[in-house]
């Protein structure tokens, strides 16, 4: 139980730090842009190919996957519909929205839940990988494509080998298949420079909260209120339902399930939508909200399911 508070703990102070940066000017006005593309073009992808260069990839192909992948989707593709039938918004927004309601923080808050909570931070590598190679290209594929105006299948096709983060995902899973053991002179430069990537991420989001007023009536109030009940609700519940009653799941691993079912919306979901400049708001709502919620929800799975 105290890795849950530990972890959030830390998110919070780097989220503080960076609000801090912000009322005081730090950087100027432009500073929140800057972090977010360097972190978009430089931290993340060097963080991603360190991480998966040294994955347990055979974990990516458990149960636990599946399960990960049945309440993802069944999560954003409620968003989706809703956003299409009720909400009428745009497919770039509609994308950060459903990101919002199924992309789990499984980094940042999802690492030490799983060392300090679930014992091994091999539980999480399932959720890491199937963000970063299914989730994350298509969400933006779709913001890519949108945020040019124009759709065409050669945009479609060569979207991923355009993307820093898609390419240095495939990298380090190519690093990690192969075998290839990279000397210490190059691999550290990418560790160092990735090790950048969580806290440029997160206060460039504290920087982000300077001025404003979450769920203010301009800012999708609607929208953000149903990914966030999505996310901190409906997704742990499916991920119990499948991981207990489809795959028969018990014990420790129904625990890892849901508890990683009930993480967060990760901040690279504010960080997707600074990037486009497609709905912002409703990103850095979510992420606040469901961070929020993340507290009593970890701790409600935790005191039902913990074994």
């Amino acid at each position: 139980m105290g890795g849950v508070v530990v972890g959030f703990a830390i998110i919070a102070f780097v989220i503080g730090v960076g609000y801090l940066a912000g009322r005081f000017g730090v950087g100027g006005p432009q500073a929140p842009f800057v972090l977010n593309r360097i972190a978009f073009f430089i931290t993340n992808p060097a963080l991603l190919f360190v991480t998966l260069a040294k994955a347990d990839l055979h974990v990516a192909f458990s149960s636990q996957l599946v399960v990960a992948a049945v309440a993802a989707l069944v999560a954003s593709g409620v968003f989706v519909v809703l956003s299409r039938l009720l909400f009428r918004r745009g497919a770039a927004e509609t994308t950060i929205g459903a990101l919002g309601a199924g992309y789990v923080n499984a980094n940042n808050i999802g690492l030490p839940v799983a060392v300090y909570v679930l014992g091994s931070a091999s539980y999480v590598a399932p959720v890491l990988l199937l963000q970063l190679i299914v989730f994350a290209p298509i969400a933006l594929t779709v913001l890519d494509t949108h945020s040019r105006g124009a759709v065409s299948l050669r945009s479609i096709l060569t979207q991923p080998f355009r993307n820093p983060m898609i390419i240095a995902s495939v990298l380090g899973i190519l690093v990690d298949v192969s075998g290839v053991h990279l000397p210490d002179a190059v691999f550290q430069p990418f560790a160092l420079i990735g090790g950048a990537a969580v806290p440029l991420v997160l206060m460039a989001f504290g920087m982000s909260l300077r001025g404003s007023r979450p769920l203010r009536a301009d800012s999708g109030r609607v929208e953000i209120l149903t990914a966030s009940l999505i996310k901190s609700v409906l997704m742990p519940v499916v991920a119990y339902l499948v991981g207990a009653f489809v795959f028969d799941l018990h014990g420790q691993a129904l625990f890892a399930a849901v508890a990683l079912a009930a993480l967060p919306t990760a901040q690279n979901v504010y960080n997707f939508a600074a990037r486009y400049e497609r709905g912002e708001a409703i990103a850095r709502d979510t992420v606040l909200l469901t961070t929020v919620l993340a507290i009593p929800a970890l701790l409600l799975v935790a005191a039902l399911l913990a074994p």
